[in-house]
């Protein structure tokens, strides 16, 4: 076992299957900053070992993630801002580019950079009760190429547009039948259908797997390396700062969203 407890990372690995635990349980495992480089390290140290054949994603606590921890924005810098967004693309891009599977197991919410992070894994199962989506704007954060391919690569620009737009999140029935998971199932079931999934990868011989995963990777890689990069900022300050300045007041939207 390997644990970054103080940044909410855990990992193990058992025949082939590692499992990787984030968050702290806490604010529904909403991540600071360096929770974020910690899944970088992570993922890629994951990945580079020769015994694992596929990386399950869980979150602590009964909810993947809600995201980043907006507490540690209140009264930020633009700098400060600016790096926490590119440890979260970072994180992503690692899974992306991990050269073994990755699995989301979702339960919870699943929104914000905790929905970037699901959709950068190459399979996503979902419980039904799960809420998935990109409630950003509302915060004053604006969404980066890379943010809108993932939404647009499964479900079209249409549904991304309209994510994106709104706020709105999906429970994990909706989710499925757009095409943002791969399948959904109750909560209760969730555990046993990740294992099955995890298992039926692990069987298989690892070099054809990691070849499979090459191959489709590279079907998206235009798309990636044309949204790799945005010379665009991650916030609009104004906003940003009266939306953190609310939610330390207590006015705290995303708790409808439990």
């Amino acid at each position: 076992m390997t644990a970054d407890l103080a940044n909410g990372v855990e990992s193990t690995v058992d025949s082939g299957i590692a499992v990787l635990v984030i968050g702290s349980g806490q604010r529904r495992n909403a991540l600071p900053g360096r929770g974020w480089t910690a899944i970088e390290e992570a993922v890629t140290a994951l990945g580079a070992d020769p015994d694992t054949r596929v990386i399950v994603v869980h979150g602590r606590g009964g909810t993947f993630c809600s995201g980043s921890d907006l507490t540690e924005w209140a009264g930020a810098t633009a700098e400060f801002v600016e790096d926490s967004f590119a440890r979260m693309e970072s994180a992503f891009r690692a899974v992306e580019r991990c050269p073994v599977p990755v699995v989301a197991a979702i339960t919870g919410a699943a929104a914000g950079a905790g929905c970037q992070l699901a959709l950068a894994c190459d399979l996503r199962l979902a419980a039904d009760t799960a809420r998935i989506g990109m409630p950003i704007a509302r915060h004053g954060i604006l969404a980066s190429p890379a943010f809108a391919a993932r939404l647009s690569t499964l479900a079209g620009p249409g549904l991304a547009r309209e994510l994106l737009y709104t706020g709105r999140l999906l429970d994990g029935r909706a989710a499925a039948a757009a095409g943002l998971v791969n399948r959904c199932c109750p909560d209760t079931a969730l555990d046993a259908e990740v294992d099955r999934l995890a298992s039926a990868i692990a069987g298989q011989p690892r070099p054809a797997v990691l070849a499979a995963k090459r191959a489709v990777s590279a079907t998206l890689a235009p798309v990636r390396a044309a949204t790799g990069h945005s010379p665009d900022p991650a916030v609009s300050m104004p906003e940003f700062h009266a939306a953190m300045a609310a939610f330390g007041a207590g006015d705290r939207p995303d708790e409808r969203f439990r």
